[in-house]
């Protein structure tokens, strides 16, 4: 796993409030470089081909308030990951977007099958339709990831299952889901839509806070 500060500020000036991003599959800061972090450090985790990491996450205790904004398959990363370190996230909030806790189902994820044919076809026309997919109307992005890292990527995120008990205290859906079905995630959560997006919702917003 990697990571990525997005803004951090530094001695006297440092931020006492963090946000940590779970990206979504494939994706780097490419689809929030554009959000205003105002008065937060953001430190972004992605690639999950492996969760091992040499970040400190001890490091982060000298934040009061810690949120975590998870998007994707982030949903069922920070899920996994954020137990297990028990770090203490004091007044924060935790939002879920466009993703649920069972990222491979068939009745509160992306279907098996479609999962496999996606892993069995992907190539670069197969990763232009996907990122196609994530919007509604026609938006360029340019993401750094070398294609066969994204590939195994997809394998790696077979393997891995979110901690169910982990509690989100808000969920946002956007209602033309293509990647996580929409009706999967309402399933799942037990509530409505309430985003008029794709799956990739972060141009409808200009600061990180609009998702807490």
């Amino acid at each position: 796993m990697k990571y990525k500060w997005l803004n951090q500020g530094v001695n006297i000036e440092r931020n006492n409030k963090l946000i940590l991003f779970f990206n979504g599959w494939g994706m780097d800061e490419c689809i929030v470089k554009h959000l205003e972090p105002e008065d937060y450090d953001v430190l972004m985790f992605y690639d999950y081909n492996t969760l091992e990491t040499d970040f400190d996450f001890e490091s982060l205790n000298i934040y009061p308030e810690k949120n975590i904004i998870a998007w994707s398959m982030g949903v069922m990363i920070s899920a996994y990951l954020i137990p297990s370190l028990a770090l203490p996230l004091g007044e924060g909030k935790c939002t879920a977007i466009n993703g649920t806790l069972k990222h491979i189902d068939e009745e509160y994820g992306i279907h098996p099958k479609i999962y496999d044919l996606t892993i069995k076809g992907f190539n670069e026309k197969g990763r232009k339709r996907f990122i196609d997919s994530m919007f509604n109307e026609s938006i360029d992005i340019n993401c750094n990831r070398e294609i066969d890292e994204q590939h195994s990527e997809l394998i790696a995120l077979k393997n891995y299952q979110a901690d169910e008990t982990f509690k989100y205290n808000k969920v946002l859906i956007s209602d033309n889901d293509k990647i996580i079905p929409t009706k999967s995630q309402v399933a799942f959560w037990g509530i409505e839509p309430n985003l008029k997006s794709g799956h990739c919702p972060f141009f409808n917003f200009t600061k990180w806070s609009e998702l807490l």
